[in-house]
C-alpha cells in the first residue's frame, strides 16, 4: 500500500485574503473606522481592510472597510455572498443592475445603510469632495469556507431575478414593519435605510433600561439589528454560543460598530470574573467575543445606538414559533443576566465611569447595586 500524503491544512478564506494583499484589522476592537489604516485594493479599486475581530481569527471573518477618495468610484463588481454595506463617512451613489438590464442609482451620506442583492452587479460613487468610507458586512468568509472557490464567489453568472428583478421602488427606502410570534422586538423590512443613526426604534422591555431595537431584513437575508439606550442606562449581560465540546465560533463574535453616543462595552470568558473594558464612541467596532458574556453601558450624555452585524444571511432560516433566549434569564433556559444576579462590580465600573463625566446615574430602579439617589 502506498504511504499515505499528509493532508494540507488551511482555512480557504484566510489563504484568499492573504492573496489580496490588504491590511487585516484584528483584536477586539477599532477605535475608529474614519482612521484605520487602508491599503489599494486592486479588486475593489480603492483602499482597504479586512475587518477579522475576534479571539484568534475568526474563519469566516467580519466583511472590510473600503474608501473611495473624492471624485472617484470603485470597480463594477458582483459576488455570490450577502453583503449590507453602512456609510461612515462620505456621500455618494451606488447603481445596481442585472446582467443586461437597466441601473438603478441609490444615493447615501454618512449614516446610510444599503443591502446589495445576491450576485447583481454594482458600483459604487464618490460624488462629494471628501473620502467616502463605508463598512461591508458580508459572508464572502462562509461562502468561500464552504467552497473554497475564488471564481465561484466573483465570477458567477447566476441571476436571482426571483429575488431582483430591477423594481422600481426596491430601493426606494419604505419598509414594512413586521412582528415576529412570541417576542417583544419589531422586524423592519427594507432594502435601503437613508439614515440609520437617526431611524425610529421600538421597544424591546426584556433587554433592560429602556433600551430600544429593531431587527433588520434587507434583501432577504441581510439581517443585522440596530439598538439605542438611553443616557445614565446599560443593558443587560448576556452570552452568545458558550464553549461546550470544542466549539469555537466560526466568525469570532459579535461585531458591534457604533452609530452615536458614547461608552464602554465589558466583556469576560464564561466561569470567570476577569472583566476586560472596551471603551467606544462614535465609528467605533467592537467585538464581543464568541463564548464571552457582553455588556454595553451608556456613559456620555446622549443616547447610544449600535448596528450589531452578526446575522447576516440567517433571518429566513429560524426556527418558526420558537423562542428567541436574547432575552431570557439564564435560570429560565436563557443566555441573559438580570440585573439583581450581575457582578456588583459591573455597576460599580459604570458609576465611576460616570463620576468621571458629570454624568448622572439613571439605574436606581432597576439595579439594586444602585447607590444614586
Amino acid at each position: 500500500m502506498a504511504e499515505a500524503e499528509l493532508i494540507k491544512q488551511g482555512i480557504p478564506y484566510h489563504d484568499w485574503q492573504a492573496k489580496e494583499g490588504i491590511p487585516s484589522l484584528r483584536g477586539l476592537d477599532i477605535p475608529d473606522m474614519n482612521t484605520a489604516e487602508l491599503k489599494f485594493w486592486d479588486r475593489m479599486g480603492g483602499p482597504g481592510a479586512f475587518v477579522d475581530l475576534g479571539l484568534g481569527i475568526g474563519t469566516e471573518g467580519g466583511g472590510w472597510i473600503v474608501e473611495i477618495p473624492a471624485g472617484k468610484n470603485l470597480n463594477p463588481l458582483r459576488h455570490m455572498f450577502d453583503e449590507g454595506i453602512y456609510i461612515t463617512e462620505g456621500r455618494g451613489a451606488t447603481t445596481i443592475w442585472r446582467e443586461g438590464g437597466t441601473k438603478q442609482m441609490v444615493e447615501w451620506q454618512e449614516g446610510s445603510m444599503l443591502a446589495i442583492p445576491l450576485n447583481a452587479w454594482h458600483q459604487h460613487f464618490n460624488t462629494g469632495t471628501t473620502p467616502v468610507r463605508f463598512y461591508s458586512m458580508n459572508t464572502m468568509g462562509r461562502t468561500m469556507n464552504q467552497y473554497n472557490s475564488e471564481a465561484f464567489c466573483w465570477d458567477n453568472s447566476f441571476d436571482f431575478v426571483d429575488r431582483y428583478a430591477g423594481q422600481d421602488d426596491f430601493f426606494s427606502g419604505d419598509g414594512k414593519l413586521l412582528s415576529v410570534p412570541l417576542e417583544q422586538y419589531k422586524v423592519w423590512r427594507t432594502n435601503f435605510i437613508p439614515d440609520a443613526r437617526n431611524m425610529q426604534l421600538y421597544s424591546w422591555e426584556a433587554r433592560g433600561a429602556g433600551g430600544v431595537n429593531v431587527q433588520l431584513e434587507m434583501t432577504e437575508t441581510v439581517c443585522p439589528h440596530i439598538s439605542q439606550f438611553p443616557v445614565g442606562t446599560y443593558k443587560k449581560a448576556h452570552v452568545h454560543n458558550r464553549q461546550q465540546s470544542g466549539f469555537v465560533n466560526s466568525q469570532g463574535g459579535a461585531k458591534l460598530l457604533i452609530l452615536g453616543g458614547e461608552g464602554f462595552t465589558l466583556t469576560w470568558e464564561s466561569g470567570t470574573q476577569d472583566i476586560v473594558m472596551h471603551p467606544w464612541k462614535a465609528n467605533s467596532m467592537v467585538v464581543a467575543p464568541s463564548s464571552h458574556y457582553h455588556q454595553h453601558f451608556n456613559a456620555g450624555g446622549s443616547p447610544a445606538r449600535y448596528l450589531a452585524a452578526i446575522q447576516i444571511g440567517t433571518r429566513r432560516n429560524r426556527n418558526p414559533g420558537v423562542k428567541s433566549t436574547a432575552d431570557l434569564d439564564e435560570g429560565a433556559g436563557g443566555i441573559q443576566i438580570e440585573y439583581r444576579n450581575e457582578n456588583p462590580e459591573v455597576h460599580k465600573i459604570f458609576e465611576s465611569e460616570l463620576n468621571k463625566r458629570g454624568v448622572t446615574c439613571q439605574m436606581s430602579d432597576l439595579s439594586p447595586f444602585c447607590t444614586a439617589g
